[in-house]
């Protein structure tokens, strides 16, 4: 019986992993604008003050100084300034070195993924120019052409990048994973999950928190193919 050949793919994490710095606070201060963005922020610490928001929590920060930045706007509004933010992110803010890992991964006919706790406005845009397979980030949700100022599903780091990762793939929530190689990119403690699936786990992290079992990757990195055998 023929064996069937093992899918190859490569999930890469986004802020500070292919992008240089974080992305998201930059998009929300175009979408609101500094003064109101201040404000946000602002309203955010004195619903930590009164505990409605645990500011100790940064899933629920993030979803509250969403709801508060996009509320109401109209998507098609939040597209445009996407695709605008993907321009400028592709021109200046990405990694090269990482870029350049990114495109042996696709030249080579591997499945590219993003897999980000930033949001799908700017990330879907960027990954349509670089030929990134698919994308798995933080989607707002939206009623009528309007974002409500939820989530549609969690937000998109520690566990749930493994979790979404393997429903995209069509692998068990839990357990090995069959007929799969897999190469993945992170550099936080909310990459660890995404590294630990990963039969090559590449970390751009501090050494100090690096997970066991990643490679640090270093401005000189081999390429993938030459890389440290799978785990």
């Amino acid at each position: 019986m023929t064996e069937l050949a093992r899918r190859k793919v490569a999930a890469f994490d986004f802020d500070g992993t292919l992008s240089k710095s974080d992305t998201l606070i930059p998009f929300l201060l175009r979408v609101t604008g500094r003064s109101r963005f201040a404000q946000i922020a602002a309203e955010v610490g004195v619903s930590g003050l009164r505990r409605n928001v645990d500011l100790r929590d940064r899933d629920a920060v993030k979803a509250e100084m969403i709801h508060r930045s996009m509320c109401g706007r109209r998507e098609q509004d939040l597209q445009h300034l996407g695709n605008l933010y993907a321009r400028d992110l592709l021109v200046n803010e990405l990694n090269p070195t990482v870029l350049q890992r990114l495109e042996q991964h696709r030249d080579a006919g591997h499945e590219v993924l993003f897999v980000s706790a930033s949001l799908t406005y700017y990330l879907e845009p960027l990954a349509q120019e670089l030929g990134v397979t698919a994308v798995i980030a933080v989607e707002p949700s939206v009623e009528y052409g309007l974002l409500t100022g939820q989530m549609e599903f969690p937000n998109v780091r520690a566990e749930q990048k493994a979790l979404r990762l393997r429903a995209w793939l069509g692998q068990p929530a839990l357990g090995p994973m069959k007929n799969l190689e897999l190469w993945s990119y992170g550099n936080s403690s909310g990459d660890h999950a995404l590294l630990a699936m990963a039969d090559h786990a590449y970390w751009l992290g501090k050494s100090s928190k690096m997970p066991n079992g990643a490679i640090m990757m270093s401005p000189s990195a081999a390429p993938f193919d030459t890389a440290e055998p799978a785990r």
